[in-house]
């Protein structure tokens, strides 16, 4: 399993926290090094409604908040994060999906700025469900996404890339392209039977295309502190994979989606509510975690 270490961690409070850990105090980022390129975070579980798409646009709208450039790829058919941050995915003409297909066409053709400043998008929709079966005959296939990439690199602080709810080639892309992986995972036993299957397929991909992949850490969302259910996961959680679970927990409420409605992020849409300032925990715990970043 992997080990992690947090450069910078701050002293643990006496205050446990909904893991049933001590509560580190996270402080606040510093400033990025100059000529650093764009830290890769892929958002991957292959379970659906997990909180995925949630999690990759309000973490991308909190680190712009703790000063980091951002772009956010949606790597799903659906184009869950597109729609989520107030565009119509169906009356786009050009999407990741012809970028990948394309040399001729890069990442600027496609990019969107989004109502947050410092935070872009590369939308998708259905299109891209004809990925894989297209880059099944590439040479190279698993590597497409990281050519693609490669030029924004020093334009961005951090790339998150939401990923489609699947072990398949675009994950396996994904997962090639990025420094790390982010698990979100429903406080719901039975969504910590699919964690193995997704570790196992993040262990073949630093064998064979990406050697410096880790684990960043697993999320506990959707929890419910009320019930004993949803405490028991996350106190399996951490007694399977220990450090490697956020101390941050996303608690469920109906402002994610509402904001979803609106076409913001949770950090726009209500800003002080509990569910922002979640997010904004978890990007400074991320920033912890990734001191690249």
């Amino acid at each position: 399993m992997d080990s992690m270490k947090h450069r910078g961690r701050t002293s643990m409070s006496d205050e446990l926290g909904p893991t049933g850990r001590p509560l580190p105090t996270f402080t606040d980022p510093s400033p990025r090094r100059p000529g650093q390129r764009a830290q890769i975070i892929a958002m991957c579980n292959q379970k659906g409604g997990v909180g995925k798409t949630t999690t990759t646009i309000n973490l991308g709208a909190a680190l712009v908040e703790a000063g980091r450039r951002v772009l956010l790829l949606d790597f799903d058919p659906q184009g869950s994060m597109t729609v989520g941050l107030g565009f119509n995915a169906h009356e786009l003409e050009q999407s990741i999906y012809h970028v990948l297909m394309d040399r001729e066409l890069t990442l600027d053709d496609i990019t969107l700025k989004t109502s947050v400043e410092g935070l872009d998008l590369v939308p998708a929709n259905i299109d891209l469900s004809a990925a894989e079966m297209r880059l099944v005959t590439e040479v190279g296939r698993e590597q497409v996404l990281a050519r693609v990439l490669r030029p924004v690199l020093d334009r961005y602080d951090v790339i998150l890339i939401d990923c489609q709810p699947s072990l398949g080639l675009l994950t396996v892309n994904a997962l090639t392209a990025a420094d790390g992986v982010i698990i979100p995972l429903e406080c719901e036993y039975f969504a910590l039977r699919g964690v193995a299957l997704l570790k196992e397929t993040i262990e073949k991909v630093r064998d064979r295309t990406n050697f410096d992949l880790r684990i960043i850490g697993l999320l506990g969302t959707m929890f419910d502190s009320r019930t004993l259910h949803g405490r028991e996961v996350l106190q399996t959680l951490v007694q399977g994979w220990d450090d490697l679970v956020f101390h941050t927990v996303i608690r469920r409420t109906v402002k994610f989606s509402d904001s979803t409605v609106a076409g913001q992020p949770i950090t726009v849409y209500a800003s002080s509510s509990a569910g922002a300032e979640s997010y904004r925990q978890l990007a400074r715990e991320v920033l912890q975690r990734c001191p690249d970043a």
